[in-house]
């Protein structure tokens, strides 16, 4: 723990925590919105570029892999040249290669802007947690972790929506366009808003010292496992995405590309999951919460078996509940086992995140054409299961040895 009193960090009700939420909450959107938007336009990709579903998933894929390398970067940047000016230029540079993606000869191009995105990009999650762990008032940061989710679910939502409502009215490359002119004006509300760190503290890049920092994360008896549990909550929760807007364009739904698109806006849903567990997780403490989230995700996937067109719905929209309430309470259980290197910490965790949503994403599309949705869902359940073994090892977790505040559940 710095040595910055616990008194001077921003306490939830203040205008400093409202300011900090509104930018935090646009970086959210706008991060969930500028990697996603294109996950509903996959079947376009498929006919306008005369590609598979495998292959279309790398206009997705080649974002989060890209990302996923790139967070173990920008942590450690983080950590010698401070959060706010890394989050803001990563934030701008991810909108405006967002709008290039619009004008994309042909997939090969398209593919590239993208992978360029997730370079791009990588400046905001694993930081933003960091900052938030740095500067929000311990028993306020499940709250402000929360908020901050909420913002990425929110943009996840309405990104992909309107991205898909666009290209049935127009064309996917106008709702690609549109997504990044609203990135845009999140960077300058983002830059604006947010409070400058205050408990920053430089740490001096030398190569040994970053190996020996990353290494000691993976000592701790937490952090690794709840890296691994990134990995199946995002690989898991992206891949019902991906597929999901295959099966629903086939018999018997023969859904439009604006019904596609609708599917999305239960991700209102996530925001709202992801407060409420961050909560949940101040109160009673985050080995009582997780395991409740995994098995509500087990719930939602099991229903997307049914052959109606409402349960199916019904069960995304309970899968993403939970994922978002187990994803919050996670991340923020990152920042409270990281006593130092907090940067590197939440990268490490982010890396296994967006691996997952890269690595399992993609390479599901082959259980797609060999087994249908069945083997999707089969193939999801499995992976939640694991995650549920996690979160029951990590329940008996021990406490870390000293609590930064007698009154918030210790990690």
């Amino acid at each position: 723990m710095d040595s910055t009193s616990l008194s001077a960090r921003i306490a939830r009700g203040t205008p400093e925590f409202r300011r900090t939420n509104l930018a935090l909450f646009a970086a959210g959107w706008a991060t969930f919105a500028l990697v996603y938007a294109e996950q509903p336009l996959m079947p376009a990709f498929a006919a306008d570029f005369h590609v598979g579903a495998a292959a279309s998933s790398l206009a997705v894929s080649a974002t989060t892999g890209v990302l996923a390398v790139m967070l173990l970067v920008a942590g450690s940047l983080s950590e010698a040249f401070g959060r706010k000016g890394i989050m803001t230029l990563s934030l701008l540079l991810s909108a405006a290669l967002t709008v290039a993606v619009a004008f994309s000869p042909n997939f090969t191009t398209l593919v590239v802007i993208r992978a360029v995105i997730g370079l791009a990009i990588a400046g905001i999650p694993s930081v933003a947690m960091a900052y938030l762990s740095e500067e929000i008032e311990p028993t306020s940061l499940g709250y402000a972790m929360g908020l901050y989710i909420g913002g990425s679910a929110l943009g996840g939502m309405s990104g992909r929506f309107l991205t898909a409502l666009i290209a049935d009215v127009s064309s996917w490359r106008v709702g690609v366009g549109v997504i990044g002119v609203m990135g845009l004006a999140c960077s300058a509300i983002f830059w604006r808003a947010l409070p400058p760190s205050r408990h920053f503290m430089a740490r001096p890049m030398r190569p040994g010292a970053l190996v020996m920092s990353f290494a000691n994360h993976f000592r701790d008896g937490g952090l690794p496992w709840l890296f691994v549990m990134g990995f199946l909550l995002m690989g898991s929760f992206v891949t019902l995405y991906n597929y999901i807007t295959f099966r629903l364009i086939q018999p018997p739904f023969n859904l439009d590309q604006t019904m596609i698109g609708t599917l999305f806006t239960v991700y209102i849903l996530g925001t709202v999951a992801s407060t409420w567990g961050g909560r949940l997780a101040d109160i009673f403490g985050r080995r009582r919460v997780l395991w409740l989230a995994i098995i509500v995700v087990i719930a939602g996937l099991a229903m997307t078996y049914a052959a109606h067109l409402p349960v199916i719905v019904g069960g995304v929209a309970v899968v993403t509940i939970g994922f978002f309430a187990a994803h919050s309470v996670a991340s923020s259980w990152v920042g409270r086992r990281a006593l130092v290197a907090r940067g590197q910490a939440t990268s490490l965790y982010l890396f296994s995140y967006y691996l997952g949503s890269s690595v399992v994403g993609s390479l599901s599309g082959y259980i797609w054409s060999y087994a249908g949705w069945p083997g999707i869902a089969a193939e999801l359940i499995a992976m939640q299961l694991l995650a549920l073994l996690i979160a029951m090892r990590l329940a008996f977790l021990k406490p870390l040895p000293i609590p930064e505040t007698p009154s918030l559940p210790q990690g």
